[in-house]
Formats: structure tokens, C-alpha cells, sequence
């Protein structure tokens, strides 16, 4: 019987350690696409790209953007990824609630539906049925206050979509309700640079503020699991969606709408990484330095790498200081995070370590979006970690 129980206690572990790898991967999607949502100009190519990651994030492989016209009361198949030839584009749905999307579009409410072919509520598309879909789950876009229209996730496979799904995709739909309004209002304003400002800083303000939700949820995972390693996973995903959403708060807040102080967004993020680090005191040196937010995010991105590595890594339970500088230098930028612990292991290669940690590798990935190079030297004691990248001003 202990055998048994013990068995049965491993494939537990085994399925938590599953599910958490699920949902955070849900979350990584949902910040990836909360930047391109910002970013975007088309609307068409947005959604459709908002389809490619709401599957990916639902391991499923049918998803689409139903989109209400309120002149014919119907709901199109605008994008959508899984679907046959002549699905997307031209098939409409009926508005009333004799159909899950109908349902969500009517009522406002997030709906599940795990067994299409037992629903007494709903009935089944004929275009899904041909496609064999078992399993539904549909919330409302809203843009503007006013109804746009019904993201829907389908799946042919047997399982169950769960409450926290629908909150996934609840963040891609606010995600996306943000994005129409965006681009809305950009089209009705685009001779008016002080309409297009208030735009952009209330545009900035919703991702932050989506982002932050983001990072809410993770808090609440957080208190489910006391492993250590869990642990050290969330605060890392923790910490990256904060750098995004800092300088998502600084192009809100700045004078300059789409422009980001790396003082003001360096510090910020140094401070609240030494905050969760006991014992470590965090100095920081940097220049008031204006760069956009396509050069920002990476640029906040990458010290959160360095500074968390150093907390992680340098000294023991006793803690020490990191120095944080960034300067301007001859038609370049240089990002330096130094700590005074033990510096270097003897047979630390980056190209080695890259293959074996996430860390490493965003931080060589970000090196190569900035045109930059990352290098880590001793430091005596220590360890000296620096970017240098060309200025993007000159």
C-alpha cells in the first residue's frame, strides 16, 4: 500500500510540475503579445497573429476571431489558424445564443463548453462539426465599451478547458479590445499629435496595467507551491514581465510620448529586484539617457538578466553589493553590472551555459537584438558582467 501511495504521490508531482510548466508558458505568450499589440498598425495582421498565439498558449490547434457586424447581426470568421479552405474570411455565424460565440456576444460571460456533442445549451456550427470540434471556449472583445466581437479556442481532442484558461484568454481579449481602440482612435486622430499622445500614454497605461494582472497571477501561483526551484521560476518570469511593464509605465508617464528616460527605468527596475533580495544592496550609476521603447524593453530586459544572475549567484545567504552603471560613450552604450562575491566559475563558457539556462540564453538573444556584445569577466573579487551596444541616437 505505501508503494502504491507513493507512486500515486510521484505521478501527482509529475502532473503539478506539468501544469505549472503550462501556465507559465501561458503567461510568456500573453507578455509577448501585449508588446506586439502595442506595437501594431494593421489591424488584420494583429488579430491573426492573436489567433497563431491564443492556440499556441491553449495547445490547440484551431482558434479564431469572430467578428460582430452589427448591419447583418452576425459573427465572421475575420482570422482564425486550423481551420479548411473557406472558413476564414467568408463563414458567419448567427448573433443569438443557441451557439457558445452567440452566447459570449450576448452576454458578456466567458463560456465552456467541454462536450459540444452532449450540449443541451448550444448548438454546433456545422463548419466546426466538420472540422470534428468536441470542446469550445469563447470570451467577448470589447472595444471602446462597445461590443467587437468573440475569441474562441476549439479542440477535437478529449480534455477540459478550465477556469484558468478562460482567463488566459480573457488577457488576450482585453489585450486586443486595447489594441482596436488604439488603432481606432489612431485613424480618427492621425492630424492631431496631441490626440495621438493621449493615445500612446493611454495605450502604455492598459498594457501596464494588463501586464500587472499578469504578474498578480503569478503572485497567486507563488502561494500554491513552497519548492524552491518553483519558486526561482516564477520570480524569474516575475521579473521580466516588471521590466515590460516599467517601461510601459515610463511611456505613459514621460514627457515625451514613446520616449523612455533609462535612468528613470534602470533604477526602477534595480529597485525592486533589490527589494525581494535580502541582504543585497543594489547602487546604481546611470546616465539620463532618452531611447525609444523598441531599444528600452530589450535594454530593461537585459539588466534584468544580469542584476537577477548576480542576486542569484555572487555571494552567499550573507548577501553584498552590486553596482549598476550605464553610460554613453563614444557612440555607444555600455551597460555594466559588478558584484564583489565569488566571482567566475573556472570552466564558465557562455555558448556552453546558453544551451542550459534560459537566462543565459535571453541574455545573448537580447545582446543580438540590440547589436550589442555581452561579456563576462572576473572582476577581482567578483564578477563584471558588461553590454556594449551602438548608440542608436548617433
Amino acid at each position: 500500500m505505501a508503494v502504491v501511495e507513493q507512486a500515486q504521490g510521484e505521478d501527482l508531482e509529475i502532473a503539478g510540475a506539468g501544469q505549472l510548466h503550462y501556465r507559465l508558458r501561458q503567461q510568456s505568450v500573453l507578455a509577448a503579445f501585449g508588446i506586439e499589440a502595442l506595437r501594431a498598425r494593421d489591424l488584420d495582421p494583429m488579430l491573426q497573429r492573436a489567433t497563431e498565439l491564443c492556440a499556441e498558449g491553449m495547445r490547440s490547434r484551431f482558434c479564431k476571431f469572430l467578428e460582430y457586424r452589427a448591419d447583418r447581426d452576425t459573427l465572421l470568421v475575420r482570422t482564425g489558424v486550423g481551420w479548411g479552405p473557406g472558413v476564414v474570411g467568408s463563414t458567419e455565424m448567427r448573433t443569438d445564443m443557441g451557439s457558445p460565440a452567440g452566447f459570449a456576444l450576448q452576454t458578456g460571460q466567458g463560456v465552456i463548453s467541454n462536450h459540444l456533442d452532449q450540449e443541451e445549451r448550444f448548438r454546433t456550427p456545422q463548419f466546426m462539426a466538420d472540422h470534428h470540434i468536441r470542446r469550445a471556449i469563447n470570451v467577448l472583445v470589447e472595444a471602446s465599451g462597445q461590443r467587437y466581437g468573440v475569441l474562441e479556442v476549439d479542440s477535437p481532442d478529449e480534455g477540459r478547458f478550465e477556469e484558468a484558461d478562460l482567463a488566459f484568454m480573457q488577457g488576450f481579449a482585453n489585450l486586443i479590445g486595447v489594441a482596436i481602440e488604439r488603432q481606432e482612435a489612431e485613424r480618427r486622430l492621425a492630424e492631431a499629435v496631441e490626440h495621438q499622445q493621449l493615445l500612446t500614454r493611454e495605450a502604455s497605461h492598459r498594457v501596464k496595467n494588463s501586464l500587472a494582472l499578469v504578474s498578480a497571477m503569478l503572485n497567486l501561483q507563488k502561494q500554491e507551491d513552497d519548492d524552491p526551484r518553483v519558486l526561482r521560476m516564477l520570480n524569474d518570469a516575475q521579473a521580466r514581465i516588471a521590466a515590460i511593464a516599467q517601461t510601459h509605465d515610463q511611456l505613459w508617464r514621460g514627457e515625451r510620448v514613446g520616449m523612455v528616460s533609462l535612468d528613470d527605468l534602470a533604477c526602477g527596475i534595480a529597485h525592486q529586484l533589490a527589494e525581494q533580495a535580502q541582504n543585497h544592496q543594489v547602487h546604481c550609476d546611470i546616465e539620463a539617457i532618452e531611447m525609444n521603447a523598441d531599444t528600452a524593453i530589450p535594454i530593461g530586459l537585459m539588466l534584468t538578466e544580469l542584476l537577477t544572475n548576480a542576486i542569484k549567484y555572487a555571494y552567499d545567504e550573507q548577501g553584498g553589493a552590486i553596482d549598476v552603471s550605464l553610460h554613453a560613450r563614444d557612440g555607444q552604450i555600455v551597460l555594466t553590472v559588478r558584484d564583489h562575491g565569488q566571482g567566475l566559475p573556472a570552466d564558465f563558457d557562455m555558448k556552453a551555459a546558453s544551451r542550459h539556462s534560459l537566462g543565459m540564453r535571453m541574455i545573448a538573444s537580447l545582446a543580438r537584438q540590440l547589436r550589442g556584445e555581452v561579456r563576462f569577466d572576473d572582476a577581482t573579487p567578483g564578477t563584471c558582467a558588461t553590454l556594449t551596444m551602438p548608440d542608436p541616437r548617433e
